[in-house]
């Protein structure tokens, strides 16, 4: 028998966890409760990919929203993993967890338009990239800690991009299968077909590639000089998200992330290359070692990420449907100061509060409240690393002007978004980590 609103759950799934466009049609579809035992031949034409192959791949992206590695994501979902079996360990995961908690807190469909997809602009963050990507040859790096709105201004900077007439194409690296990263060579092609399929042009790989006479690096440079931007004849506005992922095969980053810094520079001696403007983002800091002058991450605009303000979280409220009246006001006053305008921690509470929850923000450092599932997520991180919980211990028990860490410490609690350096001293980010980092820690040896 069909769950009673199986519907209802499934969109608001997609909007809890920012499944949009086509994929969010695609996913509707397949989780479709009368799908369920339907095999992938027959879903593909009822959701009207344009080919199984294709429908595949926004499968492939589709799992990448609810996957381990992410913030309340299905625990057993791998994405490296290799074999069938992704749809129903997710569907069970739906139906046996998420399901219940949405039947006992169900979530109002909000009117007209989706809340997730509400942009919020963060001045003069967007009229900064506009002009880097109308400036040729040009290179964006946005680097802030998880969950900030990396992504969501990407695509709205690709959306800007195609309404000037620009090709765009947004390339999601966290969805490359490990096997992807076996060697250079096998990333490079992965990375170049896929550009020529969100292009829109058939891959021509094999044409330009030689990767034992001229090596990866030249073949894929010479596909995007020679192929690609001669087929477009103009502007590309790609942009790299979660370039984090790289990070993880240093053999591969030590090479491949040079090679953008090359194409960025190339601009200054070849016409061509000045069509290219490269976007990348990524949370935490590369810690390998890369030569000063091939490094991406020392030149081109840096763009850094601020937590919402107080006109844009009452903007944000707004598009949730919340009045403007004097509780409310009260309510996003104590948010901001709560978690100091986090775009992810914001949406939860205002989330809850449109479900109507009650003591949103007196529990929100507790086992029992919204932000739960996201402080053990930081909690058993911390705990796979004893240097930093002593680090994040020392922070918190230290005087309001902060504690003296170690740089390479610093570093890499101020990328997870857990600190705030201000000169040579660590603060916590926000009075949520101060509070529940300082609980957690009672009665343990960081006293």
């Amino acid at each position: 028998m069909k769950p009673q609103g199986w519907d209802e759950f499934l969109k608001h799934l997609a909007r809890e966890y920012g499944v949009q466009g086509k994929l969010k049609e695609i996913f509707l579809v397949r989780f479709a409760y009368e799908n369920w035992r339907k095999p992938d031949e027959e879903i593909w034409e009822m959701a009207e990919a344009a080919s199984h192959e294709t429908y595949k791949k926004q499968m492939t992206k589709i799992y990448s929203y609810f996957s381990a590695d992410k913030d309340n994501g299905c625990p057993e979902l791998e994405l490296g993993s290799k074999g069938p079996g992704k749809f129903q360990i997710l569907r069970e995961w739906f139906k046996d967890i998420k399901y219940p908690q949405w039947k006992n807190h169900p979530t109002p469909i909000l009117a007209e338009k989706s809340v997730i997809d509400t942009y919020i602009s963060r001045p003069p963050v967007e009229s900064d990239c506009y002009q880097e990507i109308n400036r040729p040859g040009s290179l964006i790096r946005i680097k802030s800690p998880e969950k900030t709105g990396k992504t969501s201004l990407l695509k709205h900077l690709l959306a800007q991009a195609d309404s000037w007439g620009h090709s765009t194409v947004y390339i999601n690296c966290q969805v490359a299968e490990k096997a992807m990263f076996a060697s250079l060579d096998r990333f490079c092609r992965w990375f170049s077909a896929n550009v020529s399929r969100e292009l829109g042009l058939k891959p021509q790989l094999d044409e330009y590639w030689d990767e034992e006479l001229f090596g990866s690096l030249i073949s894929c440079q010479t596909y995007f000089q020679s192929y690609l931007l001669e087929q477009i004849n103009g502007p590309l506005f790609l942009a790299l998200d979660n370039l984090d992922r790289i990070f993880e095969y240093p053999d591969i980053a030590r090479d491949f992330l040079p090679l953008l810094r090359c194409w960025h520079e190339e601009a200054n001696n070849l016409e061509i290359w000045q069509n290219l403007r490269l976007a990348i983002a990524n949370s935490t800091e590369i810690y390998i070692q890369l030569d000063a002058n091939q490094s991406p991450f020392n030149v081109g605009r840096a763009i850094k990420l601020p937590g919402f303000s107080l006109e844009q979280l009452e903007n944000l409220a707004s598009s949730y449907g919340l009045p403007k009246n004097e509780d409310n006001q009260r309510f996003i006053g104590d948010l901001i100061a709560l978690v100091a305008g986090h775009p992810y921690l914001s949406r939860l509470a205002l989330e809850a509060r449109v479900r109507g929850e009650k003591n949103i923000l007196p529990n929100a450092a507790t086992q029992g409240g919204i932000y739960a599932a996201h402080l053990r997520h930081h909690w058993d991180n911390l705990q796979k690393q004893p240097e930093l919980l002593t680090a994040m211990g020392e922070v918190v028990n230290s005087s309001d002007k902060g504690a003296r860490l170690e740089p390479i410490t610093a570093y890499k609690l101020e990328s997870m978004g857990l600190i705030q350096l201000k000169g040579d001293l660590a603060q916590p980010s926000c009075q949520l980590y101060q509070l529940y980092f300082r609980e957690e820690q009672t009665g343990s040896d960081l006293q």
